[in-house]
């Protein structure tokens, strides 16, 4: 059977554009739009066949729910929104299913798989597991920034805020780096200073007072210098690409 051709309702172009990635990752499903608001969704639901809608409930001018409640049950329909009191009414409307932002790969694939599993799409591929990449959205400018954790080389602390350093680009967010340990718990960031956490698979080199990443240099704090060697002692079994 033919791919699955899916519309995202959604006025939030960074939501649009989540969900747009992950349709890109599912076999059997195809891209067909993104539509800001229920009157240009309406329209390309007359002039193009879809047959799986993405709505947001919180839409300018007409609310999700009473777009969803007009199509009468004509097509299979997810719901995404921020607000968890919308998902008893979206299963009252008989919705695929609902999907809370920020929206993880493992959870969109749990969801469209409902689809494909429908009777009648047996020949229909079923969407794949693919492997999630973890991230965090951090808050920059009034807006939130998706940043992939195994991308960070490592996060440098000021005063109240941290820098996180990718290989592309570098953000600057309201967060101290004590939250941000926390946050990166069970990951590959390790504290090497009080003022630097490291991503331990971007390391290069190291000796007993700093730490490389490529060509840049970060100082091992002397109160973190034990707890760093012997994090390297016990990753020195499974990491055989870093020098201990």
């Amino acid at each position: 059977m033919d791919d699955l051709t899916c519309i995202i309702v959604e006025d939030e172009p960074l939501a649009a554009g989540i969900i747009e990635g992950y349709i890109g990752h599912v076999p059997g499903l195809r891209f067909g739009g993104t539509y800001p608001d229920v009157f240009s969704a309406s329209e390309a639901l007359r002039l193009q066949k879809v047959d799986l809608l993405f709505v947001d409930i919180n839409l300018p001018k007409v609310n999700g729910l009473d777009f969803i409640k007009g199509l009468n049950g004509r097509y299979p329909i997810i719901v995404t929104t921020a607000y968890h009191q919308y998902a008893l009414n979206g299963f009252d409307l008989n919705v695929v299913d609902y999907l809370l932002k920020p929206i993880s790969l493992s959870r969109f694939l749990q969801a469209v798989n409902k689809v494909f599993e429908k009777p009648g799409r047996a020949s229909t591929p079923h969407a794949v597991a693919v492997e999630e990449r973890p991230f965090f959205f951090f808050n920059v400018d009034k807006k939130q920034v998706k940043i992939v954790s195994d991308e960070i080389l490592y996060v440098e602390s000021i005063k109240d805020y941290v820098k996180i350093h990718t290989r592309e680009k570098k953000i600057i967010t309201h967060v101290g780096i004590g939250e941000m340990e926390k946050r990166l718990t069970n990951s590959s960031f390790r504290r090497i200073h009080k003022s630097f956490l490291v991503n331990v698979d971007k390391v290069t080199a190291f000796n007993a007072t700093e730490v490389e990443i490529g060509t840049i240099v970060l100082p091992v704090g002397r109160t973190y210098k034990d707890s760093w060697r012997l994090q390297q002692t016990k990753n020195s079994g499974d990491k055989p690409g870093i020098l201990y």
